[in-house]
């Protein structure tokens, strides 16, 4: 995947869209491609995924479709609209393209087309359920695989009772869950919050969070508190960095996938918060993954 910002910000005019651009640039070299064909070579996972998801909803759609012709049938006649009709976006097509049909195209066809756009708008919202969980998927696997010769063991979306050092939840109480947790041959421990991007309420979800997972710690040791994420916006990453905790950084490390590509969106002369963003990576408070996974191994 590659993800600069949020696509409404992004639009051609606002100050994001020269940062997307310039990571689109920066991609496409890292990648060795033209700045064309990057499109066909990110988002394979989501391809795929999206792939499956198509022949799901296919498949429930014609269930679904037999079972409503058999509830409309008392109305033989009556002119109901069909399943999926949309008269606006009907129109607003048909306007679009008239000028290059010779003939109208049957209405079957215009309904297929507006429930095949239909599903890919569904598709595309969908990717926001993935991002999540593929995100941790991914890392646990790369992390996996980093330490495969050692002793360590990966918990993913695991309650917190079931990493070892940290108490059962109170009966009744609601089980904390962490993103990731590792537990290494020494038995250091750390808990990893791995975000694909930064909401304000993930921001304040940090705090509670660690919290919680003080108040369950069991051994009297000291766990690492890592963020892992793809934020390119720079207030939030800054304020990640800086957060603190008792009068220390709260978070143990702060990881971004690539921080170079952080560099290449904010350019060379980045200002106010990008500025700062940039000096922390300088001083080694924001690390790219590579670094942090060099440190685990």
């Amino acid at each position: 995947m590659a993800h600069c910002y949020e696509s409404d910000k992004s639009q051609p005019g606002r100050t994001w869209y020269a940062r997307s651009l310039a990571f689109h640039d920066w991609t496409s070299s890292e990648l060795g491609v033209t700045t064309i064909k990057l499109g066909d070579e990110i988002d394979y996972l989501f391809r795929r995924a999206t792939e499956d998801l198509a022949v799901v909803a296919i498949r429930r759609r014609d269930a679904v479709m037999r079972i409503a012709q058999r509830q409309r049938e008392p109305y033989a006649g009556r002119q109901f609209p069909e399943p999926g009709e949309d008269p606006e976006l009907l129109s607003l097509l048909s306007e679009a393209l008239q000028p290059y049909f010779a003939e109208q195209p049957p209405t079957e066809v215009w309904r297929v087309l507006i429930q095949r756009l239909r599903q890919h708008m569904t598709h595309e919202n969908k990717r926001k359920n993935l991002v999540g969980e593929g995100f941790e998927d991914v890392l646990a696997s790369v992390i996996g695989r980093v330490l495969q010769k050692q002793e360590t063991t990966v918990y993913v979306r695991r309650s917190l009772d079931e990493v070892p050092g940290f108490h059962p939840m109170p009966r009744g109480g609601k089980r904390k869950k962490v993103d990731l947790a590792l537990v290494q041959r020494n038995r250091a421990r750390t808990l990893i919050t791995a975000k694909w991007s930064i909401r304000a309420d993930r921001e304040e979800q940090f705090k509670t969070d660690y919290d919680d997972y003080i108040r369950a710690e069991a051994i009297n040791s000291q766990f690492d508190y890592v963020l892992v994420t793809n934020e390119f916006d720079p207030a939030r990453l800054k304020r990640a960095c800086e957060r603190l905790e008792r009068n220390s950084p709260m978070f143990t490390h702060v990881v971004h996938i690539n921080t170079d590509g952080l560099r290449a969106a904010y350019g060379a002369a980045p200002e106010r918060s990008a500025a700062g963003v940039v000096e922390h990576i300088q001083r080694g408070r924001l690390i790219s993954l590579s670094q942090w996974l060099a440190l685990l191994d």
